[in-house]
This record gives C-alpha cells, structure tokens and sequence, in this order.
C-alpha cells in the first residue's frame, strides 16, 4: 500500500534508532573496551533478540533489564571483565544518548502543521522520560507509549494496538515512524502506515509488503505531508 498523507491524522515515533542514536554508546564502552563498535553492535542486537524471544515464550522484563543482560553476554563473549560500577557506568549511557540532526526541527515542522506526535518504544516508561527531558522532546509530544503498559515487545501486534488505542486515533490514520527493519513491518501488519527511515543504511527484510514510504530524514516525512 502507498503511503496516503490525506488519510493521517497522528504520527507515532519509535525511539531508540529513530530518535535518538543508540550506537553513541560507543564512546562510554570505549573507554573500557577496546573494540567499541563491535561490542556495542552485538549488545543491541542482543538485547532486540531478548525482547523478541520473550514475546514467543510469554516472559516479560523490562527493557532496561534486558539491555543489563545484552550487555552482560555482549562482554562475555569478548571476554571483556568490568566490576559493577564499569558496568553501571556504560549502562548508563542510555541516558545521554545523542539525538539525531534533523529530529528537533523535523518534529517542530510536523507539531506547528497540527500533527499529534506520540512516541511509541519498547522502552520502559523510566527510560522514557529520561529520553524525553534528555533530548528535549517533551514540547513537541502529547505523549509516550511503552511497552510495559502491555508487557508485550514490538513488532508483536499488541504494543502498536494499545497505542492506537491509548491515542483515540483510528489505526490506519496512524503514521509509524521507525528505523527498525524489524518494527516498521511490525507497525504496518497491525494496521498503521509504515515509514521506514532508513538511517542505518540497512535493507528491508524478506517480506510481502515493502514500506509505506521510506525516508531519509523527518524532513521528507514532513514535505510528504505539506508541513
């Protein structure tokens, strides 16, 4: 389905990866380990892989835990050794995770055009509010929506659902808006427009659908929807 801006009354955001840049935990863990990149890398996808298989298993934690436990195997892996503090202090790095360029302004296009701006994440509600007053979002959203008010991860049907919900928009006037090659599918099968930025320069997976729209910046969502 092509994406139809007519149609769109609210926009919903992911966070980590479309907000704010979760591979800036690069520069914390640098300072313990020496290959930061590729630690990092495998704790991100680590952590999305827990989330994932405890939808399939009907287990929840939250987010935040299973960040501590991605990171934990992440080091194991590399044999890398930290005591609780060293641990605590890159832990902590998702507390300052660096906002991308174009969020601020895009989002200030997207509000002042009459837009409702919701995050949706799998974030705990506590990361959340440290994202938002972090980033300095709070003047541009009505509201965050997170995971544990389901305790179900994205790209389950479940979170997506509860927002369109939450929100009081109907689901197909909802536009998602995620980096996730994983969450953007996730957004779309349960009945929201699906934007794909692409900010990781990755491909879209093996599915049936491909995007609603792709888009390199919130720049081009804004244009598409004349704000």
């Amino acid at each position: 389905m092509a994406f139809d801006p007519e149609t769109v009354e609210t926009i919903a955001f992911d966070s980590y990866g479309t907000l704010v840049d979760v591979s800036s935990v690069e520069d914390a863990l640098s300072e313990h380990v020496d290959d930061a990149e590729v630690v990092a890398r495998l704790w991100r996808e680590r952590s999305l892989q827990y989330a994932m298989v405890g939808n399939a298993i009907d287990e929840y934690d939250s987010f935040f835990e299973l960040i501590r436990h991605a990171l934990t195997y992440a080091l194991d892996v590399h044999g890398i050794d930290l005591d609780d503090d060293e641990r605590e202090d890159v832990l902590s790095a998702y507390d300052d995770l660096d906002v991308f360029a174009d969020v601020h302004d895009g989002m200030e296009r997207l509000r002042d055009a009459g837009y409702d701006l919701y995050i949706v994440s799998n974030g705990s509600e506590s990361m959340l509010s440290t994202l938002v007053d972090h980033a300095d979002l709070e003047g541009y959203l009505e509201d965050t929506i997170s995971a544990e008010e389901v305790e179900r991860y994205k790209p389950v049907p479940d979170l997506y659902r509860h927002a369109a919900e939450r929100i009081g928009t109907p689901i197909e006037e909802i536009a998602f808006v995620g980096a996730g090659w994983w969450d953007v599918p996730g957004a779309m099968n349960a009945g929201m427009q699906g934007v794909w930025i692409n900010r990781q320069e990755t491909l879209w997976g093996p599915y049936d659908v491909d995007p609603d729209m792709t888009v390199e910046t919130f720049h081009d969502v804004a244009d598409e929807l004349g704000a």
